[in-house]
């Protein structure tokens, strides 16, 4: 199949006044052909005249500067207008005349400052030119003169049509543009938010608790060592978020899943949280996020436990079933709040929009005395 955007890519690139040179080329070229002289516009019934130099002239008015319709519409309409009226009043009527036309159209579509002025300006001038083609002209009538300015004010209300579409179009892909972009910006927010906040929330408990160990060596080369498993561990997240962003990547990104969840559960045992953690169930072959957002609901859970509630008893609970993953996790103690100092707000709140993504249903709250986190996530079967 035959790519017409590859094929025109390169003359799409050229200078918009090389690209609309042609069009008046092929004008002038037409207009010079015998058999089609006296075949143009007829305004006034001017006594027909033969083709001479000055009609040479009135031709390459009307169709050489075409070229800059685009570029500069104005000074484009002034000459082609010009050369039309030499054509006229001189009786030649050669096909370089639909020029006007094309000038007119270009005028109100990409004309962008003083267009008031250069419509008025174009309607002061028609008039002296009707009064003299009434008067020594054949007998045209006035109504004539009155419909061809009507038709080249719609012209230019086509054209100034064209300008407003074009530019609706334009302000609507800069709106979509801008939405996209904040979209992928909060995207990125909550993937970093996910990877990083869990691990380096683990890593200050676990630095705050080594201040107490030094009378106790081992404790303390224990703590460290956490602490360095724990960094060693947000490094590699880390990594794999920028391979996932990064387009340019051709390798396999690695996704946590609800198999990695005990791996959670450890890592906050031994920044000092008592965590129970319990799982019901054979987990389904699913796909799609199921799996990531039950891993996301559990780490998000238990990284609050840590910043607000440290050292409270934590219980974690996963059950499958075919159809969905329940994740159910219960901090005893203080109710970690969402906006306190040090929270973003996008934790809880980026959870409940995965989970409505994909149908599932969130709820997070006090209850009994502490603070619990509840998901039912949709789990898809594989064909």
């Amino acid at each position: 199949m035959i790519d017409l955007r590859r094929m025109l890519g390169p003359w799409r690139r050229l200078d918009v006044a090389v690209r609309d040179l042609p069009l008046g080329v092929a004008m002038f070229a037409a207009s010079l052909v015998p058999e089609w002289h006296s075949l143009g516009t007829r305004l006034g019934g001017m006594p027909a005249h033969p083709f001479d130099a000055l009609a040479l002239v009135a031709v390459a008015l009307q169709s050489l500067p075409l070229a800059a319709r685009r570029r500069w519409p104005a000074a484009c309409l002034a000459v082609v207008s010009l050369g039309f009226a030499v054509d006229q009043l001189r009786g030649y009527h050669t096909v370089a005349g639909t020029g006007l036309a094309l000038a007119v159209l270009s005028a109100g579509a990409h004309l962008q400052w003083r267009r008031r002025w250069v419509a008025a300006a174009l309607s002061v001038a028609y008039v002296p030119l009707a009064v003299v083609m009434y008067r020594f002209g054949t007998g045209e009538s006035a109504g004539e003169f009155v419909m061809f300015y009507l038709a080249l004010v719609l012209v230019w209300g086509i054209g100034a049509w064209l300008r407003s579409t074009r530019a609706a179009e334009a302000e609507l892909r800069r709106r979509v543009a801008a939405d996209t972009r904040a979209a992928e910006r909060a995207r990125i927010a909550h993937e970093l938010h996910d990877v990083v906040t869990h691990h380096v929330t683990a890593m200050v408990v676990q630095a705050e608790a080594a201040r107490y160990l030094t009378a106790a060596p081992d404790r303390l080369d224990a703590t460290l060592t956490a602490v360095t498993d724990t960094g060693r561990r947000a490094i590699t997240d880390l990594r794999h978020l920028l391979d996932l962003l990064n387009p340019d990547h051709g390798g396999e990104t690695l996704t946590p899943s609800v198999g990695d969840i005990h791996a959670l559960v450890e890592q906050t045992r031994r920044a000092g949280q008592p965590v129970e953690f319990t799982e019901d169930g054979n987990p389904a072959a699913s796909i799609g996020s199921a799996d990531l957002v039950a891993h996301r609901v559990v780490r998000e859970s238990l990284t609050n436990a840590l910043k607000y509630a440290h050292g409270h008893p934590t219980t974690v609970h996963v059950g499958h079933s075919d159809r969905e993953i329940v994740v159910e996790v219960g901090t005893a103690g203080t109710e970690p709040r969402e906006r306190s100092v040090g929270g973003s707000g996008r934790g809880l709140a980026g959870l409940r929009q995965r989970v409505d993504v994909l149908g599932g249903a969130f709820e997070a709250g006090p209850e009994a005395g502490g603070f619990v986190v509840r998901a039912r996530i949709p789990a898809q079967k594989a064909s």
